[in-house]
């Protein structure tokens, strides 16, 4: 595996360079769209979509150098994240707003995908070590990703979808319980500051999704305690995040989707959503995946072909594409629920 390892950085470094050519600087936003007359997308109305967040929500941020090896997002590549299902239900395209160079430096790509893999709320990166040797220090947390697109854009507008998906990395850093739970309840009340935030600086649609219960993937199970501390500390954070948006007044300005039980029905019924393994395994073989991160896996190193559609998860932590495209699907169900699209 180590050999293998060294292969795999040296075909990233020798093919990077064309990578980044070909990509280039703009890679778009996706635009409103809506404006030009097209015709209705499936969700029946045109939404720009902006998206904040972690490796659950990241679109490509690492892409120029993971593709070399078939990567690019934390999943069963290349299959797509559940925030560009989303943006293609209505009308738009989601592209990273940064990316990463060969000297692992990111840089403004145009897109409205702000989410990175590895992000916490409100922590720097350099305060953990995340596929350091793959991407370094470089993941922003998302109250540097908000930040940056004010920056940038200014306000938000009616004709966006803002998508808020964070915190699984903060209770996966948390450590040991009792101080981790504090450590994760500072975490939910700065992510409920942020969407306020956002809500404030003109977003009129704003979906915020809560934390899954991180103690039944693939890791939780192998722990000692067999996940009995992320599952508690995924609660706690959901809690103090619903209290906190109730008590900055802006719960009932948001869409709030909750991962947490949707995971739940999911794994406990896995079957009858077409999967044949539930959170037991992974799709992407860790014996071929380098560095056993979804970020680097693709079909020559899937378990079997159809993994993508067969498994729940890609490894220890990230859906398979086709569960990711269920998750997009009840969220899209939410939304209309709440009056937008359909």
């Amino acid at each position: 595996m180590q050999g293998s390892h060294h292969k795999v950085r040296g075909a990233m470094l020798a093919t990077v360079l064309s990578l980044l050519a070909a990509c280039g600087g703009g890679g778009g936003g996706g635009g409103g769209g809506g404006s030009n007359g097209a015709a209705a997308p499936a969700g029946g109305i045109h939404l720009q979509i902006v998206s904040f967040g972690d490796s659950l929500s990241d679109v490509g941020t690492y892409a120029p150098l993971a593709s070399a090896v078939g990567g690019g997002r934390f999943t069963t590549n290349p299959g797509q994240v559940w925030t560009q299902d989303v943006a293609q239900y209505y009308g738009d395209t989601l592209t990273a707003a940064f990316t990463i160079s060969a000297a692992h430096q990111l840089s403004a790509h145009g897109g409205f995908g702000y989410a990175e893999g590895g992000a916490t709320v409100a922590t720097a990166a350099n305060l953990y070590d995340f596929l350091t040797d793959v991407i370094g220090n470089v993941e922003m947390p998302v109250t540097q990703q908000v930040s940056s697109y004010l920056n940038t854009h200014g306000r938000f507008d009616s004709s966006q979808l803002v998508l808020v998906f964070a915190g699984a990395n903060d209770v996966l850093r948390a450590g040991a319980l009792p101080a981790a739970a504090q450590t994760v309840q500072t975490a939910a009340s700065t992510l409920a500051q942020v969407v306020a935030q956002i809500v404030q600086n003109g977003a009129t649609h704003v979906v915020v999704v809560n934390v899954p219960n991180i103690g039944l993937a693939p890791k939780g199970l192998a722990a000692a305690d067999g996940g009995a501390t992320l599952t508690q500390l995924s609660q706690i954070f959901n809690d103090r995040l619903n209290s906190a948006l109730q008590a900055d007044g802006v719960q009932g300005k948001v869409i709030q989707i909750d991962s947490y039980t949707w995971e739940n029905q999911v794994i406990a019924n896995f079957k009858a959503d077409g999967f044949l393994v539930s959170n037991t395994s992974v799709a992407c073989d860790p014996a071929k995946t380098p560095d056993n991160t979804a970020l680097l896996c693709s079909p020559p190193t899937y378990v079997t072909a159809n993994a993508d559609q067969t498994y729940m998860f890609a490894d220890d932590l990230h859906p398979t594409t086709r569960l990711h495209a269920l998750f997009a699907q009840f969220v899209e169900q939410q939304i209309a629920a709440s009056g937008l699209g359909h």
